[in-house]
């Protein structure tokens, strides 16, 4: 067993144009403060990191890892989230998340996806450069309006989607293990990898790529009602990056998962600061720990309530008391016998 590295937070939700939110060294010092020892870093986030440079500079690499040092802070991954979102886009969407790409690829659906893809491939190598392992991301969707087949969905259509995801993201896969890096597919609702059955569908399309892991959130899977412990057995293996996040699930006569179209704050499934929701971290520690997960709990905030400067305070302390510092021997050691293979022998009427 292995104890688990943290607390660490994710940035995407702090970065800022104030101070101390507008600079790496400016926010590490601030999360150094509440007691993080890493950083997920947005790769997106101009304000906070250079992609590009990264990916090409060890120099740059080396300054950014020593900027963060100082405050006695690492990083745990590079987050592609909003790049990978746009490998793949459903023509429903283009406008919605058009606003996540480069301006000069704005408005052109082909030139942002491969926009995307070259970020992806900086993003491997940035990885690389930086001594990192794994990295976080979002696989982006083409099935997801037909999630809820009304109309009946015309045959082949999801297997269709699911083909073009994987012939998508097969090479990205390559580059990252080029590169020594592991991918975790956030597993999120809008995503079309959003729970077991179609991380499988996918991971079986790329043939069971070695890069092709997963980004463990409880949150997600408790406002979808899935068993999230059994989860976490069920993949174990591809569990390479983990967001510490809370929510609840409080349905009503009038709503349940969907939300019937309302804001956060008045939806049956929202999410909350760690420890005002109903998520069982003390299993999920127990599960990571007992698992072997080789990572870190990265808080993610998101909060519907709580401001986020609370909920990271508070969060850093949370993770701190939950990790489990795992034992080097068993707890009934001092009933050892000392017996050997000669005694076991006899004990079982062999000799």
């Amino acid at each position: 067993m292995k104890t688990i590295k943290g607390p660490a937070i994710f940035l995407a939700q702090f970065a800022a144009n104030e101070s101390p939110f507008n600079s790496l060294n400016e926010i590490g010092h601030w999360a150094a403060k509440l007691g993080f020892k890493g950083v997920q870093i947005p790769s997106w986030d101009a304000r906070l990191f250079d992609l590009k440079q990264a990916a090409e500079s060890q120099g740059y690499c080396d300054e950014v890892r020593g900027t963060l040092a100082e405050h006695g802070i690492e990083i745990t991954e590079l987050s592609t989230h909003l790049q990978g979102q746009l490998v793949a886009v459903h023509p429903a969407y283009d406008e919605m998340f058009d606003g996540f790409a480069a301006p000069e690829v704005q408005g052109d659906p082909t030139a942002r996806q491969a926009w995307a893809v070259e970020q992806m491939l900086l993003a491997a190598k940035a990885s690389h450069n930086l001594g990192l392992t794994a990295h976080a991301s979002f696989p982006g969707a083409l099935a997801w309006p037909y999630f809820y087949p009304w109309p009946q969905r015309p045959v082949g259509l999801v297997e269709a989607a699911f083909d073009e995801l994987a012939k998508r993201w097969h090479p990205i896969l390559d580059a990252f293990d080029e590169s020594g890096v592991d991918i975790g597919f956030e597993i999120h609702p809008g995503e079309d990898l959003h729970d077991g059955i179609t991380f499988e569908m996918f991971l079986e399309r790329v043939n069971n790529h070695p890069r092709c892991n997963i980004l463990f959130d409880p949150s997600h899977l408790i406002l979808q009602q899935l068993d999230y412990l059994a989860f976490m057995d069920e993949y174990k293996e591809r569990i390479r990056l983990v967001h510490i996040k809370d929510a609840e699930f409080n349905p009503t006569a009038k709503q349940g998962a969907y939300g019937g179209y309302q804001s956060w704050i008045d939806r049956a499934g929202r999410f909350r600061s760690l420890g005002d929701g109903q998520v069982d971290f003390r299993g999920i520690f127990s599960k990571l720990s007992a698992n072997d997960f080789d990572g870190w709990a990265v808080l993610e905030w998101e909060c519907c309530l709580k401001h986020q400067e609370d909920g990271a305070r508070e969060g850093a302390e949370f993770i701190r008391d939950h990790i489990i510092h795992v034992t080097d021997k068993a707890f009934d050691d001092f009933a050892d016998s000392g017996v050997n293979e000669a005694i076991n022998r006899k004990i079982l009427g062999l000799s």
